[in-house]
């Protein structure tokens, strides 16, 4: 009776106060019924044990694939390590054939002479095979309109110090009135354009994270690390435009890609030995000639 009565109060109990009720586990040996082991354990202690042993497994299996070769069969994860040994060998695999392909023909020729047949040519055999070019055949001819174009170019640039300054003289600042610039940042201009003093930009303070945005669209051309003005990314525009910007925390674009106007390229900072504080020290160029960038963006 008491056992029953405790069966019911046991069911009567709630879950999370099923969890606590403690049951003794006892190991007997099987012909003797000798009692080896016993111990105390409850649902809670079984529950905690199972998801220790979960996150132990789980952590070490992303170790042995982090730090072991087990990581290169992992499909759509391949390192630039294998990459460049595929290329190598690809090379290699390459050079291997054009030698057998050679050795072949050596020993072609080596019948012919034994036989006194007529010898082939180990070139004119490869390149009738497709394997190499005839470059003594190639004809380096210059066209009307090419002769014309270079003609003019050096026209324009025999009577200037600098002929790239000359080859962009058509598109003079003023002509760039009409073009419409993204603002790269919001913020108070507190160091203006000063060719004089070798600043050939502006100084623009906001709050520090600030994203940083390309004024028009174009290639990032040169995005590192220097020691006087930290992180730089340059954007090279269409008809000769450079954008420049410095001082950044992060970069957010690598050198070769394409960014849109007004798109987030990197992040504000003061990063570099001549910074004092957030801000973006911004530029714009026009071929090789720095202009005020305050006169075709309103800040």
């Amino acid at each position: 009776m008491a056992k029953s009565d405790e069966n019911i109060g046991e069911n009567r109990l709630k879950w999370y106060q099923k969890l606590r009720v403690r049951y003794t586990l006892v190991i007997r040996r099987q012909d003797t019924h000798e009692e080896r082991v016993n111990f105390q354990i409850s649902r809670l202690n079984v529950m905690l044990l199972a998801i220790t042993f979960s996150i132990l497994l789980i952590v070490f299996t992303t170790l042995l694939i982090v730090y072991t070769p087990l990581k290169e069969y992992i499909p759509g994860k391949t390192p630039s390590q294998i990459k460049n040994e595929l290329y190598e060998l690809n090379i290699k695999a390459d050079s291997l054939e054009n030698a057998m392909k050679e050795k072949a023909v050596y020993l072609e020729n080596v019948r012919a002479v034994l036989h006194g047949d007529e010898i082939a040519d180990i070139a004119d055999t490869l390149i009738s095979n497709g394997n190499i070019t005839h470059y003594n055949k190639i004809e380096n001819s210059k066209s009307k309109a090419d002769s014309l174009l270079r003609k003019d170019f050096e026209n324009k640039g025999s009577y200037s110090l600098n002929p790239y300054n000359a080859f962009f003289s058509e598109y003079s600042p003023l002509s760039f009135n009409n073009i419409n610039y993204f603002k790269p940042l919001n913020g108070i201009v507190t160091n203006k354009y000063d060719p004089l003093k070798n600043h050939f930009g502006i100084d623009i303070v906001t709050q520090k994270d600030e994203p940083i945005k390309s004024t028009l669209p174009g290639t990032v051309v040169f995005a590192e690390w220097t020691a006087a003005t930290g992180y730089v990314i340059v954007v090279q525009h269409k008809r000769g435009v450079l954008s420049v910007y410095k001082h950044n925390a992060v970069l957010l674009k690598a050198q070769g890609d394409r960014v849109n106007a007004g798109e987030p390229i990197a992040i504000v900072g003061e990063s570099g030995e001549l910074s004092t504080g957030p801000h973006l020290h911004f530029e714009l160029w026009f071929g090789c000639t720095p202009v005020n960038p305050e006169k075709y963006i309103l800040f």
